[in-house]
């Protein structure tokens, strides 16, 4: 491509100096540069050939129009066509983007390799939980530094799971940690997403207290919230990216209220249909919706016909609060379909697959409700009850539960236990297992949660009581959070070696 027309340029001008050579060295490293730095360049490119066009021979009359990917197209271009003027100009432009664009060695060890080139397939899944979000935050930081110590400070989460997968709070956080910046890296390192809760949250959910009578009072009558601050904050932190522009595979869980059905964003889909590459401000504003507390959201998206297709979503917890059953299907219908994006597997093969599951906390050991009591409750009761919503926490809860129970029994039947990692804290009570009281006591709290956890030894769930029992032998979550960053290193530098015969053993 681009390395041909220089070398072609070369031989029409018979020029033995050294600046072809190292125009080709550059572009050798054009296929590890941001589309922001080849976008930014393009139009500068695309007048000066439309200007030197007019003095060439050249059939092809190139306008800026013509050329926003011109990269792409660079090997149609006949050196010989262009003239010596156009070639010229050409090059110049060339090495000025290219020096640009040049990037260090540790940049480059940034662009994610091939997934067909390794041994596992890589998934992170987050639960959905509201402020708890900062509690998988804190964990994501602690294993985002150990990929650093592992692989240097530019490492980023993205770099390393070919699917994330997150609901409500947790599709927030799965689209910070994937979405690109103008450089083409993520937009936030792990360890920002804790100040980030910290300084957004109480905004969010402003007056948060659970025995705010007149918050109360308001509520019967529409959302507790209205939501203007997280659509602002959304729409100015993500602008116009769409799931398509996310760096890895994004899979984001949401309920259309209308058609009384999940709907399902995957950046998969959006590559392969228009109509689905909504957004990410929506998406995330749209699976975040919680009944009682956020107002629904409406959007439209277009095909390239012009088709709109509608979506009045509310909170993908209703469907989905924790998204991994949805992130592992993600795969297996990828293989069905014949056009996996990933390394050569059967649809339910665990011992090709690196699974790490985060919850947002429970209060399963806090006992807040009982039969006794849950018998007298009305309409009102179920939908408030001292501060909380009882239907909110069954329906949320129960779907994380029988979600891991399903995932936990899938890899314990494959015998290949160790290729799931599901952190959960059930220890949540008073304040902490709320899903909007915002105050700087409580996000500080649950951040002290999270830290606690990662210190205490490893829980599976039981599959005949439904609770998590700590598993002896295996350590604490700590050390299975570093023997699973050891894990995504290897495997990140088995496929940048294309050493697609060797297999990663996990022990």
């Amino acid at each position: 491509m681009a390395v041909q027309a220089v070398t072609a340029i070369n031989e029409d001008l018979s020029y033995n100096g050294g600046l072809v050579q190292d125009i080709q060295h550059y572009l050798e490293s054009l296929r590890v540069t941001t589309i922001s730095h080849v976008r930014r360049t393009a139009n500068s490119v695309a007048h000066r050939l439309a200007y030197f066009s007019a003095f060439s021979s050249s059939s092809f009359c190139w306008t800026s129009e013509d050329i926003p990917h011109w990269v792409e197209e660079i090997d149609e271009c006949n050196p010989c066509l262009l003239g010596w003027t156009v070639a010229l100009a050409l090059m110049g432009e060339l090495l000025s983007f290219a020096q640009e664009a040049k990037l260090d060695e540790d940049s480059k060890t940034d662009m994610a390799p091939d997934p067909k080139k390794g041994s596992l397939v890589t998934v992170l899944s987050i639960d959905g939980g509201g402020v708890r979000g900062i509690i998988p935050a804190t964990i994501l930081a602690f294993l985002e530094s150990k990929l650093q110590e592992l692989d240097g400070p530019n490492s980023r989460l993205a770099d390393y799971f070919d699917i994330v997968a997150g609901t409500s709070t947790g599709g927030l956080l799965a689209t910070m940690i994937t979405a690109p910046n103008q450089e083409d890296r993520p937009l936030y390192a792990a360890k920002e997403i804790v100040d980030f809760y910290l300084e957004h949250c109480p905004s969010l959910f402003p007056g948060c207290n659970r025995h705010n009578l007149l918050k109360t009072l308001k509520n019967l009558f529409g959302p507790k919230y209205n939501g203007k601050y997280l659509r602002t904050l959304l729409r100015e932190l993500l602008c116009d990216l769409t799931i398509k522009d996310a760096l890895t595979n994004l899979v984001i869980p949401a309920f259309d209220i209308k058609h009384l059905q999940p709907v399902i964003f995957t950046t998969k889909d959006a590559k392969e249909n228009t109509y689905r590459n909504a957004k990410l401000s929506d998406i995330c504003i749209g699976t975040s919706a919680a009944p009682t507390f956020l107002p629904a959201h409406y959007f439209e998206t277009k095909d390239e016909q012009g088709n709109v297709t509608t979506y009045d979503l509310i909170d993908g917890g209703v469907a989905a609060n924790n998204p991994t059953l949805i992130a592992i299907s993600h795969i297996s219908s990828g293989i069905l379909a014949g056009d996996s994006e990933y390394v050569p597997m059967e649809p339910l093969d665990g011992n090709k697959m690196l699974v790490l599951s985060l919850g947002t906390g429970i209060a399963k050991q806090d006992e807040k409700y009982n039969a006794e009591a849950a018998a007298k409750w009305g309409l009102f009761g179920w939908v408030y009850k001292k501060g909380d919503t009882p239907l909110l926490d069954v329906f949320g809860d129960a779907s994380s539960d029988m979600v891991d129970i399903h995932v936990s029994t899938f890899f314990q039947s494959l015998h290949t236990k160790k290729n799931y990692l599901r952190i959960q804290d059930d220890t949540l009570c008073g304040d902490e297992s709320s899903l909007d009281i915002a105050t700087l006591e409580n996000l500080q709290a649950l951040v002290e949660v999270a830290k606690q956890r990662i210190k205490k030894p490893m829980s599976r769930v039981n599959l005949e009581t439904g609770q998590f029992e700590e598993v002896e032998g295996e350590g604490t979550n700590e050390e299975a959070l570093i023997r699973f960053a050891k894990l995504l290193s290897e495997e990140r530098k088995l496929r940048q070696t294309d050493l697609t015969e060797r297999t990663l053993v996990i022990d």
